[in-house]
């Protein structure tokens, strides 16, 4: 075969069969095909886009690029759980233990904050001493101990989807349908699943900013692992407010450990618990929702769920009792009065670039401390001076992140128009599947 012929080929609008697909796939794993003609490739699927018989073939061969973890036999089942991510997304931090002290495992592989959007590992990385970089062998003992753990991809897993996300990552083809599909599913089901539940994310504060882009990646992301033989459920979040009130990577951590604890925002604690029902009802844990429900509410109110990570935790060389769970507030006000009309909150992620918590260049060591604690919701009326919100162990703002924070949320003279009656997420229902 021939790069350069395959690479016309999809330019000019053909579908790539599956031996073009998977030699590829192979050579580029190897090193045999230059990255400038990889970049060629992923281009010319960003703009001519792939069936889904295509797609298949592509997340499988980026999956089998590494080596897929191969559990012992045991009568626990594996869960996890994927987020395209979104501005205060915490919510794999509590929702890992509480499957774990259901009796389910969770090998959990995440990732850093990409853009604005913040890293489930980076907030790991604010509790002391906690590591994210185990070894396979580490990582399934953790599972085999606790229960539960969230690591880092290593160099084994999917290693065709590592190099070709940085590709992706320079040269514009990172929001593609087909090559997002591939790269999360040849990650997620390299864990050895029996079901995944996917959190899709859609709005201001999301990679995906529009609805209909977010259920169209649903669909894809469903269709493929369902083909690829996990069972696999999609939720999409509306992302145009931040999950919770705290914005960053300690807090967040902090914040999560209330939901543990039984307290929390409401809309925190219940996207958990959306989440958690939903996987006991894939794997079969349960056959009705009511009574998953119930399951989920107990280990949180019990405290087993809030022992299971602290659990993790330990297991991963983290100390809870050195991590400081209050903060420096300082206030941000509004400047006028009248109703919170809209959020960009994609600008408080990158507030908290500029303070320090998130990365400009992929070499830049974090401030785990500061963050932003939200006060104010969409729709509420405000005052002049009334605080809007408080930066976290950040006690001198520079004028740049005052800037951000003052673009970040629009205040109008009239009330905004509110849907009532609706969940910030919902279920996409199977007819929707393409």
């Amino acid at each position: 075969m021939n790069i350069a012929e395959i690479i016309a080929w999809k330019r000019d609008g053909g579908e790539l069969s599956a031996a073009q697909i998977a030699w590829v796939v192979d050579k580029f794993a190897r090193g045999e095909i230059a990255d400038a003609q990889m970049s060629a490739l992923a281009m010319a699927i960003f703009f001519q886009d792939m069936t889904i018989e295509e797609t298949i073939q592509l997340t499988s061969s980026m999956l089998h690029s590494g080596k897929p973890l191969v559990w012992p036999e045991s009568d626990r089942p594996k869960l996890d759980k994927h987020s395209t991510g979104g501005i205060g997304d915490k919510i794999s931090l509590p929702l890992a233990p509480v499957w774990a002290a259901l009796g389910i495992d969770v090998p959990m592989i995440s990732g850093r904050g990409l853009g604005p959007t913040g890293g489930t590992l980076d907030k790991l990385e604010s509790i002391p001493g906690f590591q994210v970089n185990l070894s396979r062998e580490a990582m399934v003992n953790v599972v085999r101990e606790v229960g539960c753990v969230i690591v880092s991809a290593s160099s084994d897993f999917a290693p065709a989807d590592k190099r070709l996300y940085a590709l992706r990552d320079v040269t514009g083809t990172v929001a593609s349908i087909p090559l997002i599909t591939a790269s999360i599913l040849s990650k997620k089901l390299s864990e050895g699943l029996d079901a995944l539940v996917m959190d899709i994310k859609w709005g201001s504060g999301a990679f995906m900013k529009q609805r209909s882009k977010a259920l169209e990646l649903a669909n894809r992301i469903v269709a493929v692992a369902r083909q690829l033989g996990t069972p696999t459920r999609a939720i999409l979040t509306d992302m145009n407010q931040p999950i919770g009130r705290m914005i960053g990577n300690a807090c967040e951590v902090d914040e999560s450990l209330d939901i543990l604890e039984g307290h929390g925002p409401s809309d925190t604690r219940e996207l958990t618990m959306v989440l958690a029902t939903h996987g006991l009802l894939s794997v079969g844990f349960e056959s009705q929702w009511a009574t998953a429900w119930r399951q989920v509410e107990t280990v949180l109110a019990n405290g087993a769920a809030r022992e299971k990570f602290a659990a993790m935790v330990r297991a991963q060389h983290g100390d809870l009792n050195q991590f400081q769970r209050s903060f420096q507030r300082v206030p941000f006000v509004a400047t006028v009065d009248g109703w919170i009309q809209r959020f960009d909150c994609e600008k408080f992620g990158y507030a908290i670039i500029e303070m320090g918590g998130g990365r400009k260049q992929a070499t830049d060591l974090l401030d785990y401390r500061c963050g932003i604690e939200l006060l104010v919701e969409v729709g509420n009326k405000v005052e002049r001076g009334q605080p809007l919100l408080h930066l976290l162990d950040h006690p001198q703002p520079s004028a740049r992140v005052l800037e951000i924070l003052q673009q970040a949320i629009m205040i109008t003279q009239e009330p905004p128009v509110l849907s009532t009656g609706e969940a910030p997420w919902m279920l996409v229902e199977q007819n929707e599947f393409a």
